[in-house]
């Protein structure tokens, strides 16, 4: 794979000379264009040391229109690494659409140090792998297209590089103990590398090896690659935009089935007053203990509520809250995304506002929105709402991983019990802020909602988060059963003896 990224490739100045200038020029049309489209551009600037990857970024700053570029550097460790899951940092930094990332070290960078050092095993390696080239396809159908860089010197220009590197006071400071430490594994590197890239070049991301050892001839390609790259991406995307035009329509709306989970529940539950008093303080007690156990044990915990309109999420989120320390959590109303928010991925907006360790964020609705509201109003293109699922299924996977504990509640009334709850809140003034034109178009469509919740049930119910159904036409009844499940779910997470109910 590497050979012929050893070939000692050069381009003389003259060549240089004449070429770089119609390069340059292109590239600062092609990033124009870039900023008047809905794409973003993330470059991976990676390869072996000495390969002139800090001169790539520095190249691509001085071509270009830095206004419009933003760099991030990334080790095998990172120092967010202790308190959010590992892709954490690449979300949060993820460029909005019409500009462009450069991220020197990348989600490579950890799977194939540690493989390289003996710090990773076989298995961890695979699956580091098969999660950036489920990343990489997520980003491309988000569009965000993502350019991967490898700058490549055989053994023999690596230890030449930094020979001439160390002859000169003026140079010597670039090399250091780390080169020479990669230096010693050169092989080992390179073979992991080889396998990383073989199994990652995908067509949503291929892989561009570079042969680096002519400076001349490395910034050449690197250019030229890029250039086609953005030019090819805002071709397909003009196109992509044209035959949308022309096949917009109306969503087709989903029925629900006869018998499904939400018409089986047994919406007469209910807890007499007397009851329900003693056992939310008892509940609320051990909850407030439990949330402050959290930070001792390194964890976090995200409580997602979803439901009909009107089922009681902001009373049954209230009871909660009451329970806790107003320092360890926050609570997020999700409503419509902003211009920031729809200028990146989907998931960006949640990625970037996970909760660090020992703290609590509840969400009144959450990332579900895409397969239900947008999914129902036409919102989300098909393909969109239905890649969702598997995409949501991963990002919950990865919050489990890294110690986050989620819990899922849909909130379940009648549709007879909305409409009272309705009418109750358009006559008493201090519930009025509640009830809003948008409540009675939604309720308009119950039946699609209510066969769009299913779907989502059936496709986003893992062992990792399964879906908690809440009988709720009584609140109290509700919130109680919501209390036990957090308690229950938190003792079990924590290692703690689970008490009897």
């Amino acid at each position: 794979m590497f050979e012929s990224a050893e070939l000692g490739i050069e381009i003389d100045k003259k060549t240089f000379a004449e070429e770089a200038p119609k390069v340059r020029a292109a590239l600062l049309e092609a990033q124009k264009r870039l900023a008047a489209s809905n794409q973003a551009v993330v470059v991976l600037v990676s390869g072996v040391e000495g390969a002139g990857k800090s001169e790539t970024l520095n190249l691509l700053l001085e071509w270009m229109d830095a206004r419009g570029i933003q760099t991030h550097t990334f080790g095998a460790t990172h120092e967010s690494d202790e308190l959010w899951p590992e892709y954490w940092k690449y979300w949060s930094v993820l460029p909005p659409a019409g500009r462009l990332g450069i991220f020197f070290g990348s989600w490579y960078t950890r799977p194939i140090v540690g493989r390289t050092f003996g710090k990773m095993s076989s298995s961890a390696f695979d699956e580091a792998l098969d999660r950036a080239v489920e990343f990489e396809r997520m980003l491309a159908s988000e569009n965000v297209l993502v350019v991967k860089l490898w700058l490549h010197l055989s053994k023999k220009a690596q230890k030449k590089r930094f020979k001439e590197l160390g002859k000169s006071k003026k140079t010597a400071w670039q090399l250091g103990l780390r080169d020479k430490k990669y230096f010693k594994r050169y092989d080992e590197f390179k073979a992991n590398s080889e396998l990383a890239i073989r199994r990652t070049s995908t067509g949503e991301a291929p892989w561009h090896i570079i042969e680096a050892s002519d400076p001349r001839y490395r910034a050449l390609t690197v250019t030229r690659t890029l250039l086609q790259a953005i030019e090819e991406r805002l071709a397909q995307a003009q196109a992509k935009k044209d035959k949308a035009d022309k096949s917009k329509s109306k969503p087709k709306l989903p029925e629900p089935k006869p018998v499904n989970l939400l018409s089986e529940l047994d919406y007469t539950k209910s807890l007499p007053d007397d009851e329900y008093g003693d056992k939310l303080l008892e509940l609320q007690g051990r909850v407030n203990q439990l949330t402050y156990e959290l930070g001792s044990q390194g964890r976090s915990a995200i409580f997602a509520f979803e439901g009909a309109d009107a089922a009681g999420k902001g009373g049954a989120i209230r009871r909660l809250t009451q329970a806790m320390d107003a320092r360890l959590y926050e609570v997020k109303s999700v409503a419509a995304p902003t211009d920031e928010e729809r200028a990146h991925p989907y998931l960006w907006r949640f990625w970037r506002a996970l909760p660090r360790k020992g703290h609590v964020t509840i969400y009144d609705r959450s990332w579900y929105g895409r397969v239900l509201v947008e999914r129902i109003e036409g919102f989300a293109a098909t393909e969109d709402w239905q890649r969702a699922y598997a995409e949501i299924n991963s990002f919950e996977q990865q919050l489990e991983e890294s110690g986050t504990i989620v819990l899922k509640f849909w909130l379940a009334i009648t549709s007879e019990e909305q409409l009272k709850r309705f009418k109750e809140r358009e006559v008493t003034p201090y519930k009025q802020y509640k009830i809003t034109e948008e409540d009675w178009r939604n309720r308009a469509k119950w039946n699609a909602y209510e066969a769009a919740a299913c779907d989502m049930f059936e496709k986003t119910s893992t062992s990792t988060a399964p879906w908690v159904l809440v009988e709720s036409v009584d609140k109290q009844w509700a919130r109680i059963k919501i209390m036990k499940h957090v308690v229950k779910a938190l003792e079990h997470a924590l290692g703690k003896k689970q008490r009897k109910k």
